[in-house]
């Protein structure tokens, strides 16, 4: 290959880095900021059952919210300029909750900002530290079998070294 042939195709890598856009983005497009507030869901605290939902105004005025459970309101209210509100959200045990914040905005339907799942996963039952039996430990039962395979090797071994070096009349 000719040297203005390397040249000619190293400009076209460096003319497509420029004129191609540097992040590639897929659907949906990432967020441009302009709702009025956010959302953050805590995991669920093991002892109450709730989650604390935290909502952040971003903007200089005041703004309605709907947050919903499982599609049940479960607090609504406003958020004052640039403050932070935070709920608790009731999750039962071994189950899961879709938690939506919603923006309330006068005479128009609500818009949603932000969902997230949150799986109330806590260990339940009459001893709060403990689970329930559910059989032996595999690495007991590993143990054993390990145990076992050694015994049954060292029994063919023993067998095969007693008849191995056998002399022949």
């Amino acid at each position: 290959m000719r040297t203005s042939s390397r040249a000619v195709l190293a400009a076209l890598a460096v003319c497509g880095a420029l004129f191609l856009p540097h992040q590639a983005h897929a659907w949906p497009w990432p967020d441009r900021g302009d709702d009025p507030f956010t959302l953050t869901v805590d995991d669920v605290a093991c002892r109450s059952g709730r989650a604390e939902v935290t909502l952040r105004n971003l903007t200089s005025a005041p703004v309605r919210f709907d947050v919903q459970a499982d599609g049940e309101s479960v607090a609504t209210g406003s958020i004052a300029a640039r403050k932070t509100v935070s709920r608790q959200v009731r999750v039962r045990k071994g189950s899961a909750a879709e938690i939506e914040a919603y923006w309330v905005d006068g005479g128009r339907q609500n818009a949603l900002i932000d969902s997230t799942r949150v799986t109330n996963d806590c260990p339940w039952g009459h001893h709060r530290g403990n689970l329930p039996f559910t059989g032996p430990p595999a690495d007991l039962m590993a143990k054993l079998a390990t145990a076992g395979g050694l015994i049954v090797m060292g029994g063919i071994l023993w067998w095969y070294g007693s008849i191995w070096p056998r002399s022949t009349p």
